[in-house]
């Protein structure tokens, strides 16, 4: 099958939209399927052979990494010579949007994927005011697809109660074979949390991901507030890393950075519990890294994760609306090592239920489905007024 990838963000970024291509690039090109990506500007051009169509556009100066795509006649060009039996727009915002109307007027069977819950950004970027205007522009970009995805049910709950029907679930997998408990590492640990004697940490408590307003990380100074001893560590980087490293001063906290490969997988592991605070993940692939390293996971009773944690069973879930009710759950796990342990195992083994082979395939299912409908001349969504 020849596959054309339309994405608003590729490598080199690194975020959970880049993660997610990378690992499913892998699986199409190994199971011998011939890929081909459309990216921004910035982009490499060209991953393990794959050439990336770069094209140009504005960038977004609220939302560093993301750009608003100049139209091009290069990309009904690149789509035509390539003869794509798919397109795949992923997160289609700008670029996306083109591709998406490029492949309809070229009549190529159309999926898009819902990965960012915007409306619920546009507040903590101060553009609120735009919140009425964003689903009918939502709305009218998948309602070119054939077939709609999103990560979690949740999300495809929104998006069906915003007239978007129907849409079907591309949950992503999660690679058990480098997010393992054995990452843990001692000298991790230290540079975690900066402490020459280990009997000084009380707890490690790990976040990772980009560290954005929307994000809701200060959070994580009222779990060290309230708890004595308790070590935060957030890996990662983002536009509001300046304020909160300002904020954190004096305090037990641990700024990384973007860590890769190895480095990452230790520190994920090298944590007494990872600490998810945010409200608008529309999956939430860090908390599945997490789990299948083995740490148990203390996230807000929101959005995406609750696909993820089973409240109790494999992790813990709060009230985002009630502070007391994170400390209350954090307090909880670090007072009880067996219950830390016994969420530990449990995590790793739902991760293990999930892997990107599985999750390819459920993806070229869709594909499947598009191109049947595309061939019939149908659409597998249609319309409903807004709820």
């Amino acid at each position: 099958m020849r596959i054309a990838i339309f994405s608003e963000v590729f490598l080199p970024k690194i975020d959970g939209i880049t993660n997610r291509l990378r690992h499913t690039i892998d699986r199409l090109l190994d199971d011998g399927h011939e890929v081909r990506v459309f990216g921004p500007l910035h982009a490499q051009n060209r991953y393990r052979g794959v050439k990336v169509v770069q094209i140009a556009g504005m960038p977004l100066p609220l939302y560093p990494g993301l750009q608003i795509t100049h139209p091009d006649p290069r990309i009904a060009w690149e789509l035509f010579k390539f003869r794509p039996d798919v397109v795949h727009a992923v997160g289609p915002a700008s670029l996306g949007v083109l591709g998406s109307i490029a492949a309809r007027a070229l009549g190529l069977p159309l999926v898009a994927s819902y990965h960012t819950d915007l409306p619920a950004y546009l507040p903590r970027y101060g553009l609120g005011f735009a919140q009425p205007a964003i689903w009918p522009v939502i709305r009218a970009v998948h309602g070119l697809a054939h077939v709609n995805l999103c990560p979690s049910t949740v999300t495809r709950d929104e998006l069906e109660g915003h007239g978007i029907k129907p849409v079907g679930i591309w949950r992503g997998g999660v690679d058990t074979e480098r997010f393992r408990p054995d990452a843990a590492s001692a000298t991790m640990r230290l540079r975690l949390t900066e402490e020459a004697r280990p009997d000084a940490v009380k707890a490690l408590a790990i976040y990772v991901g980009r560290v954005g307003a929307e994000k809701g990380l200060d959070r994580f100074f009222d779990l060290h507030d309230a708890i004595p001893g308790l070590h935060v560590a957030i890996v990662g980087d983002g536009p509001d890393r300046e304020r909160l490293e300002r904020k954190a001063r004096g305090k037990r906290f641990v700024f990384t950075g973007f860590l890769r490969g190895d480095d990452l997988a230790a520190a994920y592991a090298s944590a007494d519990l990872f600490f998810m605070p945010s409200t608008t993940e529309t999956l939430g692939f860090v908390v599945l890294e997490a789990m299948s390293s083995g740490t148990p996971v203390v996230a807000a009773r929101a959005g995406g994760q609750l696909d993820l944690v089973s409240d109790g069973e494999n992790g813990l879930l709060y009230a985002p609306e009630d502070p007391s009710d994170a400390i209350r759950q954090v307090q909880t796990l670090i007072a009880n090592p067996s219950q830390r342990r016994h969420l530990g195992i449990q995590a790793r083994k739902a991760a293990e239920g999930g892997t990107w082979e599985e999750e390819t395939g459920r993806l070229l299912a869709h594909y499947e489905t598009a191109i049947d409908l595309a061939s019939r001349g149908q659409q597998a969504l249609h319309f409903e007024a807004a709820g």
